[in-house]
């Protein structure tokens, strides 16, 4: 790394409308071959700020340069429509400007960076989401950009793919500034942390890596905290002896002036508090009154070298029981939770009147178009305005967000709503993909000691070892277990 600044923040603020401010005067640079961690709460406009150094929003005050002739690339969330049709071939061939004679080669060697080994003529469309997401990242980082800007890169590779992107990034020479709630992913090659703060709208910049920053920014709160109690306690007993001097009159009447003066002096050394990263309240998913089996898989359909296969199985499941599905991306998990959901499989026989509450990874099962609040209301059914906004304010989600679109929130207001939405539903089968993909790892305690306490069935699909490490398992499928028998 070098002093050469390749991106600079001069005083830059940016809101969506007088009433949604995202950034306040953010001064900052970024140098040559830094690995930066950009941090915040869910929704405090992360994603924005990779928008402005995009070019695809403007700052409405400051300056933000960017170094001449730099290149930027960055993993988008989804592939664009009218690329679904490309062959993976002609999907990278995109980001070259001439006609690349070793494309083959290079494009199999990106690929192993995200651990995904994809046949080159196979169209866009066939793939699964994860796959397609992969895709994605691979189509970033095989650009080599001077300026690498990666959003939630881990949330659909396994730990192999998590290892690899780990090295490539230690490894990468040029600059790179990262998105992420998988901590120790960050702390391995993180050298700076971009801190944004959801309330004060301030960005702050720290030196270090990922976890000696966290652990600084906890200190400093500490201490501004211990600073303002003393502070509050010498304030109030100074106005007690104001109250005081002020009913004696007289010469005690001036000293009483002299006190109300200093208080006002300590007055403005009260620190103004940081409403660090809170975590969501702790919370209950309440199970419909219902006894014995729930639901009985008589067969799961894989994908195997890109045909469907259907496999025998004999899951049974009833009350407290709970299974992890795992296996590689595209062979057909998501596929396997949407047929259940469905009901069109003869050979998922679930019990009658069962009510599924299903966590859908791209969040489809919400409408984009109503407002959080209305969202809430029409889940409620029943229930008071006061245990409405109780039960959003829980998931953080404040007044000013369920006025907002559901399409308009962040991925992880998205996900923390679709949890307030299975609270409400009272389901007994649980049906859980990639839950914690755009979570704060802060909220995964939470998360896992709410779905252990359920009391219902549930199927869970997730990469994330955090939340699985922390979660009471009754048995693990794996698709490609070859035990299972072919019908």
């Amino acid at each position: 790394m070098n002093n050469e600044v390749v991106l600079r923040f001069n005083k830059v603020s940016f809101d969506y409308g007088c009433n949604v401010p995202i950034l306040k005067e953010a001064d900052f640079c970024i140098r040559k071959g830094s690995k930066i961690t950009l941090m915040g709460q869910n929704g405090a406009g992360k994603s924005t700020i990779f928008q402005l150094i995009t070019n695809n929003l403007k700052p409405e005050d400051g300056l933000l340069s960017i170094g001449p002739k730099l290149t930027i690339a960055t993993a988008k969330q989804v592939v664009r429509q009218n690329q679904m049709n490309l062959t993976v071939r002609a999907f990278f061939e995109q980001t070259f400007a001439e006609k690349i004679y070793d494309i083959d080669h290079r494009i199999k060697k990106i690929l192993k960076i995200v651990n995904f080994n994809a046949p080159l003529d196979k169209k866009i469309k066939e793939f699964s989401g994860g796959q397609q997401a992969k895709l994605l990242l691979a189509f970033a980082l095989i650009q080599n950009p001077d300026i690498l800007l990666l959003d939630e890169p881990t949330n659909n590779l396994d730990k192999t793919g998590i290892e690899h992107l780990k090295q490539f990034l230690i490894d990468y020479k040029k600059t790179c500034i990262v998105i992420s709630h998988d901590a120790e992913f960050l702390n391995s090659f993180t050298q700076g942390v971009l801190y944004l703060d959801v309330f004060t709208h301030k960005l702050e910049q720290y030196v270090g890596n990922y976890f000696d920053v966290v652990g600084e920014i906890n200190k400093r709160i500490e201490r501004e905290r211990m600073k303002n109690v003393r502070l509050m306690r010498d304030i109030q007993n100074r106005k007690e002896q104001v109250s005081f001097f002020a009913q004696k009159g007289g010469h005690m009447r001036d000293v009483a002036k002299k006190m109300n003066k200093k208080i006002g002096e300590l007055e403005k050394e009260i620190v103004e508090m940081r409403q660090e990263d809170k975590t969501i309240r702790k919370f209950h998913i309440p199970c419909q009154d219902i006894s014995g089996q729930i639901i009985h898989i008589k067969s799961i359909s894989i994908v195997k070298n890109s045909k469907l296969v259907k496999k025998k199985t004999d899951i049974v499941l009833s009350k407290k029981q709970k299974i992890l599905l795992v296996g590689p991306n595209g062979i057909g998990k998501t596929t396997f939770l949407e047929s259940i959901t469905s009901g069109k499989s003869k050979d998922n026989i679930i019990a009658p009147d069962v009510k599924i509450g299903y966590y859908r990874q791209n969040f489809s099962t919400l409408n984009f178009e109503e407002s959080a609040y209305k969202s809430l209301a029409n889940a409620m059914k029943n229930g008071s305005e006061s245990e409405l906004r109780s039960m959003a304010a829980g998931f953080l989600i404040n007044t000013e967000t369920l006025k907002k679109k559901i399409g308009s929130l962040s991925e992880g207001q998205k996900g923390l709503l679709l949890f307030a939405h299975l609270v409400l539903q009272k389901p007994s089968l649980l049906i859980l993909d990639e839950p914690t993909n755009h979570i704060n790892f802060r909220h995964i305690p939470i998360i896992s000691e709410a779905l252990n306490r359920y009391e219902g069935a549930m199927i869970l699909v997730s990469h994330s070892t955090d939340l699985i490490a922390k979660l009471k398992i009754d048995e693990v499928i794996n698709l490609e277990d070859i035990k299972l028998k072919y019908l």
